[in-house]
């Protein structure tokens, strides 16, 4: 559990009871059988999976590494998890759906990924539903931290190298950071722990999103603008961030348009009022630059 999102939950879980995380560097995801006993010999109430492959221009040419990540592991946590009676919490993504909606994507909008990335998060999701675990599925989007690689870290960099700067105008979507992702689920899980009716009722999927919603450029001439008011040393400036559309910036994996999530599912449930998006990105800028 050493991505972003991983790194923050070993914080947000560890008032919930003993958090036994595991890595990359210790776990094999590709030796089924291994991985099969070590649930068995832990014997987890609950298993809270970030792992995922994250690379969605390279999965495009990685499809089956893809797909054993993202659904084969998926599956198996699944599986092993019913049989011990547990819940299963897994984080998915925006990019299941086609980005053809006008309005915000709710739970119940039709699926329609673009990419191999997309498909193979879908497909994880699909495994667990139909391994009749109790569940928690997180769908998420535009991730990032004070640490690991992420767009806000992109930005910066590339801030500190050019004087001009072109950025993707017409996705939109929702930055959310990790460190409220842990925060989210550490919440959710401790309202399960007490609340029986709703441990029955609460096996799901949720879009967990902060408020509001931007595009990449926007989000980018946030980071710039943020950056440099708390006096971090930029050769690029705001006004020098210029919009452009996708098709001027060619990738192998095809993006969503709109990715924007719906989270009133979440708020009824729980009872949880998310912040607005510059909240988090705010936090993180500072973690980085100060």
């Amino acid at each position: 559990m050493n991505g972003q999102v991983g790194w923050e939950l070993q914080r947000s879980l560890v008032l919930l009871g003993e958090v036994k995380a595991c890595s990359r560097q210790t776990v094999d995801l590709e030796d089924f059988d291994s991985l099969a006993l070590l649930v068995q010999d832990y014997r987890p109430n609950i298993i809270v999976n970030a792992v995922a492959y994250t690379a969605v221009d390279k999965a495009e040419s990685d499809a089956d590494l893809s797909r054993t990540i993202n659904a084969t592991v998926v599956g198996l946590l699944a599986r092993e998890i019913k049989k011990l009676n547990g819940w299963l919490i897994h984080y998915s993504t925006d990019y299941v759906f086609d980005g053809g909606k006008s309005g915000k994507y709710t739970e119940e909008d039709n699926t329609n990924p673009l990419s191999v990335y997309g498909k193979t998060k879908l497909q994880g999701e699909n495994l667990i539903v139909n391994s009749g675990c109790k569940y928690l599925i997180f769908r998420t989007s535009w991730v990032y931290a004070g640490r690991g690689r992420n767009f806000i870290k992109t930005i910066l960099s590339l801030g500190k190298q050019r004087d001009e700067l072109n950025v993707v105008s017409d996705q939109r979507g929702v930055p959310t950071s990790a460190e409220l992702i842990a925060d989210t689920t550490a919440y959710c899980l401790c309202l399960i722990k007490k609340n029986n009716f709703l441990s029955r009722d609460a096996t799901g999927v949720y879009n967990l999103v902060p408020d509001g919603q931007t595009t990449w450029y926007h989000f980018a001439k946030f980071i710039i603008s943020e950056a440099s008011r708390l006096g971090y040393k930029l050769r690029l400036d705001c006004s020098n961030v210029n919009p452009i559309m996708t098709h001027e910036y060619p990738v192998p994996a095809k993006r969503p348009f709109n990715s924007s999530l719906d989270t009133d599912k979440l708020a009824s449930t729980f009872g949880i009022n998310m912040p607005d998006w510059k909240l988090h990105a705010i936090r993180a800028i500072e973690e980085i630059v100060i």
